[in-house]
């Protein structure tokens, strides 16, 4: 879903950090702050892992990375654009797997927001990831109970 302030997606394509970053760009905003996450060769008492395969439940996901948005958008009303995009599928070690890029008038606004955003977006998506490592695979060790955007 791509609006004119707000971009949210989920793909099974590769995401670009840069691309988010130049999207949410404008003329009125000096600041860009771009974050991506990346799949690492670890978890907690799990070496080598080699990919992740990430699922969820779709028709959840972009209303509820919108509504992050929306959120960030009334904490911050300075924030200019937000992107905030997620991959599906199986992802190898240094894939980027979800992407929070926001611009606003000051540096604060965009650390702030972006921020937000990723903190949200981890704990009320409903995202889940599956980790397979040199010793065996399991679901992720981070996993909870989804939250409220608001909680």
């Amino acid at each position: 879903m791509r609006q004119d302030e707000v971009w949210v997606e989920l793909t099974a394509e590769p995401l670009s950090l840069e691309r988010a970053a130049s999207w949410v760009t404008r003329p009125d905003c000096g600041a860009v702050v771009a974050f991506g996450g990346t799949v690492r060769d670890h978890a907690d008492g799990r070496p080598g892992v080699f990919e992740l395969e990430y699922e969820a439940y779709a028709a959840q996901v972009e209303p509820r990375l919108a509504a992050i948005a929306g959120e960030a958008r009334v904490r911050w009303p300075g924030v200019g654009r937000l992107a905030l995009w997620h991959r599906t599928g199986t992802l190898a070690v240094m894939e980027c797997s979800v992407v929070v890029a926001a611009s606003a008038a000051h540096r604060g606004d965009a650390f702030d927001a972006a921020r937000f955003c990723i903190d949200t977006l981890k704990t009320t998506v409903p995202i889940w990831k599956r980790e397979r490592w040199a010793g065996g695979e399991d679901w992720g060790q981070d996993g909870h109970a989804i939250m409220d955007i608001g909680s």
